[in-house]
C-alpha cells in the first residue's frame, strides 16, 4: 500500500521512525518535504521553511495534494505539541480534508485532539490506530 504521512514538523523524528516501520511491513511511504532536515536539526521550526511565502513559492500545498491523490491512504501523526495533546495543525487539517474528498482512508496515529475543529475531523471518519501500524490495511 502507498501511504502518505501528514504531520507537524515538530513530529519529524517520530515520522521517520514510523516511515521505517511501515516500509519494513512492505508499504511505500511518502513523507513531507525536508522532514529529515527537521529531524536532524538542520532546519528549525522557526525558520523560513514554515513561512507562508515559502509555501507559496514552492506550491507546497498543491504539491502535497497531488501526492495524496496518488496514494492509497493518509496517516496523520498527531503527537503532542507543547501543551496541545494529539495536535493537528492547519496544514495537516487541510490534508485530512483532501484525503476525505478523494475517498482515501484516513488514519490517526493517536486519539482525536480536543480543538475547535474536532467535529470536522470526526465527520471525515478517520480510524484511530493508537500507535498500532498493523491496523493500516
Amino acid at each position: 500500500m502507498k501511504i502518505i504521512i501528514a504531520c507537524s514538523m515538530s513530529a519529524a523524528n517520530l515520522c521517520l521512525q514510523i516511515k521505517d516501520g511501515l516500509e519494513q511491513n512492505g508499504h511505500e511511504v511518502i513523507i513531507p518535504r525536508n522532514i529529515d532536515k527537521y529531524a536532524s536539526g538542520e532546519l528549525k521550526l522557526e525558520q523560513k521553511w514554515e513561512s507562508s511565502e515559502h509555501k507559496i513559492e514552492h506550491d507546497l500545498i498543491r504539491g502535497y495534494f497531488k501526492k495524496i491523490a496518488e496514494s492509497d491512504a493518509l496517516l496523520v501523526i498527531n503527537q503532542d505539541k507543547g501543551n496541545l495533546k494529539n495536535y493537528i495543525g492547519g496544514n495537516t487539517f487541510l490534508e485530512i480534508g483532501f484525503a476525505h474528498v478523494l475517498n482515501k482512508p484516513i488514519y490517526l496515529y493517536n486519539p482525536m485532539p480536543d480543538c475547535s475543529y474536532t467535529s470536522e475531523i470526526i465527520a471525515m471518519s478517520p480510524v484511530v490506530i493508537n500507535g498500532d501500524l498493523s491496523m493500516i490495511k
